[in-house]
């Protein structure tokens, strides 16, 4: 079914009213080509927030209520007025049983009235494994309908896009069966997989330079080569570029700068390399080389030997309007490197969402990275929200050791009690919530972890600028670790200076991303227990305490340093003694609290990181990657 902006309103009239029958479809359908429509649905989805978030919900609890989680609560019931009185609001480990009962061949009716097709995988827990989300059939058409809104955003901003291609480099990730026969993979190796992506409908967004083979090629080395060559063969009808992640994105120019030559090879000579063994990428590709590019060869040349690869972007694809990339969040740190070789192009961040849910779209997307904001949609999931507060003194902490004021925001009330939350269109202008969801999926109050704060509101739907991750210190690609993990890996290290007499009386640490691929840097101070000065320190012994530290971050970790190279090997700075005194000193100078004074886990500021890097007397790397397989799901 498609319809025209003139039928769009009066579905919607028929679809999102609570006077009407009950179990509307909350996928609306319209027609992706039309621009009209598509905006026209986005206006009436803003506008009628507070009804479509109430038949959301009463959609979810009518649909499940009989579940063994739902029912354990309610009682069979689905009134909505008793939802937040009588379920909780939980974290990933409250809920980890229940889908691991399914992973293993339980029925999906424990926590979902639908079919339970596949288990995303998301970032590591504390405990070292991925978190799995619960995923159905109609949770793909929710994420085409997602997608398919982002293409009537950029048109409305960027003139022209259906006279050319996009360059989008894309990936798979590793997957594996659970004892239950489901899949368990990463959420974009889902879509990429699904019908729903091979079978997207024709429109200007969806034209990739890219063929579906080589996304869907197993080995990203193989993938990598073919998307480049691929986008670069098509290079005068380039006109967006980009990946879903800034660090991916940054990734393939630094594979292009190792690998640029062999390319302009087969382009010259119009075959493709004999490593290139996929069968996919090899009928694909070659159906685009087609033929010799001498020509287009020697211009490539040209433009990869400069002295500098400033601007290289716009240089080899120069009709581009725009670099599409995630570039909020964590990945906000490799802005500067993107402008670098973007030779000025804007950088577009045009979706929020997360294994769990999709959740909103830049309304904006032309605007600077540090004022994206993204609108959520309501008929995406039932949304809540925690109310999070600041500690002013930690606040002026964070301000000049971490260099982010927004980086210390905390739950109101006790962790241990069932927290109040805010629904999606009573949240306050300025201030700063954690997000909860309810999914057609069979998540129910749930704390994804991330921290946003409300900067304005679109027609009656709030939007949000992301803010940080909960608990997470440290991040360069798809990676989270948090402060315990990192705690535990520091002990873990440290273990074999214990018998040499060494004792550690300080750690913190940052993301070095000034080259690619980034890197986890942590700054030991180390003494000795005699109180003698500190010895010349064995290298190998501390390469060894890189690779401990390594092998005790989590399989997410470890899959990006070993099976994806999307993190660079463990850097191991020590510092001599009186380092962290010198950095309190700093921040005490800058307005913290003596008192309340504790050492960041996390250093941002570079005034605080030349503080300590000028009192390194030893660096060291990890020698070896470090240890990973394809999690295994308990039985």
């Amino acid at each position: 079914m498609t319809c025209c902006s003139a039928t769009t309103n009066s579905y919607l009239k028929h679809t999102f009213y609570p006077c009407l029958p009950k179990f509307p479809k909350m996928v609306p359908t319209y027609d992706p080509n039309d621009d009209e429509a598509g905006l026209k649905l986005l206006e009436d989805l803003t506008t009628n927030a507070h009804h479509i978030q109430q038949q959301v919900l009463e959609e979810i609890l009518k649909k499940n209520a009989q579940t063994e989680y739902l029912r354990g609560f309610l009682n069979g019931r689905s009134d909505k007025e008793i939802f937040k009185e009588k379920v909780p609001v939980v974290n990933y480990e409250d809920i980890k049983a229940y889908i691991e009962r399914i992973a293993n061949g339980e029925p999906s009716n424990i926590i979902s009235s639908q079919p339970i097709i596949e288990l995303l995988t998301s970032s590591g827990t504390s405990g070292g494994l991925p978190k799995m989300m619960p995923s159905t059939a109609e949770e793909l058409d929710r994420k085409t309908f997602f997608y398919n809104l982002l293409v009537p955003v950029m048109n409305k901003y960027v003139d022209e896009l259906d006279k050319g291609k996009g360059m989008y480099l894309l990936f798979i990730k590793p997957e594996i069966s659970t004892p239950s026969g489901l899949m368990a993979r990463p959420v974009l190796t889902s879509y990429y997989k699904s019908s729903n992506f091979r079978n997207r409908p024709f429109n200007r967004y969806n034209v990739y330079t890219s063929p579906d083979e080589t996304i869907l090629c197993p080995d990203s080395k193989q993938s990598m080569y073919c998307q480049l060559l691929c986008g670069l063969v098509q290079r005068h009808e380039v006109l967006r570029v980009g990946a879903v992640f800034a660090s991916a994105f940054l990734r393939a120019i630094k594979f292009l700068e190792d690998n640029w030559e062999e390319l302009c090879s087969n382009i010259r000579k119009g075959c493709l390399s004999d490593w290139i063994t996929d069968p996919g990428c090899r009928t694909s590709v070659s159906s685009i080389l087609g033929k010799p590019y001498p020509e287009l060869s020697e211009l490539i040349e040209c433009e990869c030997r400069g002295k500098s690869w400033e601007g290289i972007i716009r240089k080899l694809w120069p009709k581009t309007k725009y670099i599409e990339v995630i570039v909020t969040g964590s990945m906000a740190q490799y802005i500067p490197t993107l402008e670098f070789y973007s030779g000025g192009l804007p950088l577009v961040s045009t979706m929020y969402a997360s294994s769990e849910c999709y959740f909103g779209i830049n309304f904006k997307p032309l605007s600077k990275p540090s004022d994206v904001s993204y609108t959520i949609l309501p008929n995406m999931a039932y949304f809540e929200f925690i109310p999070v507060e600041k500690d002013h003194e930690q606040v002026v902490h964070n301000v000049q050791c971490n260099g982010n004021s927004d980086q210390n925001c905390t739950s109101k009330g006790n962790e241990e009690e069932n927290l109040e939350t805010v629904d999606l269109v009573d949240v306050k202008l300025g201030h700063y919530y954690e997000l909860v969801v309810t999914t057609f999926t069979g998540l129910y109050r749930y704390r994804v972890g991330d921290i946003l704060m409300v900067t304005g509101f679109y027609n009656k739907a709030p939007q949000f600028r992301f803010v940080h991750r909960r608990n997470v210190v440290l991040s360069i690609d798809t990676d989270k670790t948090n402060e315990e993990d990192l705690l535990n890996a520091v002990k873990n290290a440290y273990t074999p200076l214990k018998p040499l007499g060494f004792l550690l009386t300080e750690y913190t640490s940052f993301a070095d991303t000034s080259s690619i691929p980034g890197h986890y840097v942590l700054f030991w101070e180390l003494k000795m227990k005699d109180n003698s000065d500190l010895p010349e320190l064995d290298r190998n012994l501390m390469e060894q305490c890189c690779s401990i530290l390594e092998e005790s971050l989590d399989s997410v970790y470890r899959r990006c340093r070993k099976k994806d190279n999307s993190i660079g090997p463990l850097e191991l700075r020590v510092v001599k003694h009186g380092a962290f005194d010198a950095l309190m000193d700093f921040c005490v100078s800058q307005g913290s609290s003596v008192n309340q004074y504790k050492t960041p886990r996390c250093i941002k500021s570079e005034e605080a990181l030349k503080i300590l890097d000028s009192r390194v007397v030893g660096k060291f790397f990890s020698e070896k990657t470090p240890f990973w397989e394809p999690f295994k799901i308990e039985t």
